[in-house]
């Protein structure tokens, strides 16, 4: 037996924020993060309808961009002394991300971090409040998925925490707020969207459910992403669609180990963090051919080249068709196709901010993290751990895959 779950409602298509009046509630918390809803005038918006439907609303708002476990629990608080009965998160994925892992320690201020951290073990949530979601940025999908991640910065790991519960009670996709994100946002979020869709394609726990809106989702990317970069607005309205479909896609058929190097890697140095969305660019060219040694995995991989018309007459060429379209995107976007080339802000530069001799002397136990991170599990192919320290070497120095 599978599950397939979404939030119950999904509001989408512009001026979709205005549904928020229609809440039912007494008490709603907004979670923001830096500034951008407020400056926009989207923070004020949401918080007119909110009192339009009756409620008493408080902010939390600063979130910082990959929340970490201390912002978590000063927002629990926060919310242990305001009681809402509506959650609402706006903006892009570390607020809601942050919400979503808040809303857990409210309603159980005697659970630990620890205990959250293991895949699918939180407690039943919606005992005090219920939520919504409301992204800004078109990748992550968290508005729709049952994922949250969480920084620990002393320890330098992104926890990934996985759990039906914490999928939004109702979505909130309006395209009007993701018309705001600067050219290098739009970038790194597209690829972190396409990453979503192609990882849950391959997925072991793909389905007939999750397959279609993956696909789907992919060629959307494809045909957009750049659109949307250049500053075609109705291209990035449709992304804003297409990061929410590869959101339903994946939050049901699960990922695979370009996110488990991400989310290992992303806060592991010193010389300063790397972009997730610009990770998961990076790896996925790589991943593709190491998984592609399963069979089964190639034929899915060629399924996807010859859905966006990639050029190919066997499943390798078409495999390879797909990894040479994905790094021909990245150089397009601007984003590095090696760590080597790693520059501050997630661009393409001739120094790395990531220091080399740090790189390697980390990589044993990075790479051990990365393979006990959840979104290993259903990765095509289970990597050891000299794979994995391979692979995070061959994204380094952009090397070929060869075992």
């Amino acid at each position: 037996m599978a599950r397939f779950t979404l939030p119950r409602d999904l509001y989408h298509g512009k001026g979709s924020l205005e549904e928020l009046k229609n809440l039912k509630g007494k008490k709603a918390i907004v979670v923001v993060g830096g500034g951008s809803m407020r400056r926009f005038g989207f923070l004020d918006r949401a918080v007119s309808y909110l009192k339009e439907a009756g409620m008493e609303v408080e902010l939390f708002e600063n979130v910082e961009p990959d929340p970490s476990v201390t912002t978590v629990m000063k927002g629990a608080e926060a919310m242990r002394k305001f009681q809402p009965d509506w959650i609402v998160a706006m903006g892009g994925g570390s607020p809601i991300d942050a919400a979503k892992a808040m809303w857990a320690f409210y309603e159980y201020p005697d659970c630990t971090f620890e205990q959250l951290i293991t895949p699918f073990s939180f407690p039943e949530l919606r005992q005090k409040a219920h939520f919504c979601a409301i992204p800004s940025t078109s990748g992550t999908a968290t508005e729709v998925t049952a994922f949250s991640v969480i920084t620990d910065y002393d320890k330098g790991i992104k926890y990934p925490l996985a759990d039906f519960n914490i999928t939004p009670d109702v979505a909130i996709v309006d395209p009007d707020l993701a018309e705001k994100m600067p050219p290098k946002l739009t970038a790194h979020t597209g690829m972190d969207a396409m990453t979503h869709a192609i990882e849950a394609y391959v997925s072991t726990l793909h389905c007939n459910y999750t397959d279609p809106l993956a696909l789907h989702a992919i060629k959307m990317i494809h045909n957009d992403l750049k659109k949307s970069y250049d500053g075609d607005m109705d291209a990035r309205d449709r992304m804003h669609d297409a990061q929410c479909l590869a959101g339903m896609a994946f939050s049901n058929a699960l990922l695979g180990i370009v996110h488990s190097m991400a989310h290992k890697t992303g806060a592991a140095f010193s010389g300063g963090h790397i972009i997730h969305g610009a990770a998961n660019a990076m790896y996925l060219p790589k991943v593709i051919k190491y998984n592609s040694k399963v069979p089964e995995a190639a034929e899915r991989y060629a399924e996807i080249a010859r859905f966006i018309n990639l050029p190919g007459n066997t499943t390798e060429e078409l495999v390879d068709a797909l990894i040479a379209e994905l790094r021909e995107m990245n150089k397009q976007l601007n984003i590095p196709l090696s760590i080597k080339n790693y520059g501050e802000g997630g661009v393409i530069a001739e120094n790395s901010i990531i220091d080399e001799k740090e790189f390697n002397e980390k990589l044993h136990d990075v790479a051990a993290n990365a393979i006990a991170d959840a979104c290993t599990g259903s990765n095509p192919r289970q990597p050891s751990q000299e794979d994995m320290e391979k692979l995070m070497l061959a994204v380094y120095y952009d090397k070929e895959i060869d075992f």
